[in-house]
């Protein structure tokens, strides 16, 4: 314990520029949740997701682990210009001393605002900028942070929910198509899921749903 309060509190610059740095990879972990979750595309993918397995009425098929693994995947996958953009522009020369901790939050901050406005509905960014009672930006880099990662949440949320809506329709349909035909055969006691549920999955296969849901959830960003 010693040597670690001994290596933060060094005069040597190498060990204070060490203990920046280690500082700072630290508070990013701890808010690697948050962003992953509020400042990407993972919301809407999860959430898109999730609807599908609700519409099959699949219970627990294909587990949470696997909806969870696949978002993160995805997300990576289309976050991937934007990260390498950061990457770029903050932290290499962060990490080659190049600049400066302030500057290299404001340079990593863009390429995320760009990312984040280009989704975000305006009605949902001037709900929050009208709250706080702030001027309306005139260029995407004046969009405040704090204003730009709620709107873009609820507009992640509402898209998400657009696109599970359209995904239900065909489910929903024929769901009460079999209820329909058990109520005409007099088998109102037998539970209308449980017929269709092979209905659902065979015409999911058929379609090839889970390529058909991955490519919208592509195309949509």
């Amino acid at each position: 314990m010693n040597e670690f309060m001994d290596f933060f509190s060094g005069s040597d610059p190498e060990n204070v520029s060490t203990s920046v740095k280690l500082l700072l990879l630290m508070t990013v972990l701890s808010l690697a949740p948050s962003i992953l979750i509020l400042m990407t595309c993972f919301t809407r993918i999860i959430i898109v997701l999730s609807f599908v397995r609700t519409s099959l009425a699949t219970q627990q098929m294909p587990p949470n682990q696997v909806l969870i693994g696949l978002a993160l995947f995805m997300s990576f996958f289309i976050m991937a210009p934007t990260f390498q953009e950061v990457n770029k522009t903050a932290l290499t020369p962060l990490f080659e001393e190049k600049i400066e901790l302030d500057e290299a939050y404001e340079r990593a901050s863009i390429p995320f605002k760009e990312f984040m406005s280009a989704h975000t509905r305006q009605k949902d960014l001037e709900l929050f900028l009208s709250y706080a009672k702030m001027d309306k930006p005139k260029k995407i880099e004046d969009i405040p942070i704090t204003a730009l990662v709620p709107a873009f949440a609820i507009s992640e949320i509402k898209t998400a929910f657009q696109i599970g809506f359209m995904i239900f329709i065909p489910f929903l349909v024929i769901d009460m198509i079999v209820a329909s035909v058990l109520m005409s055969m007099g088998m109102m006691m037998l539970p209308p899921v449980m017929i269709s549920l092979p209905f659902k999955i065979l015409l999911f296969v058929l379609v090839d749903g889970w390529y058909l849901v991955v490519k919208s959830l592509l195309q949509s960003f």
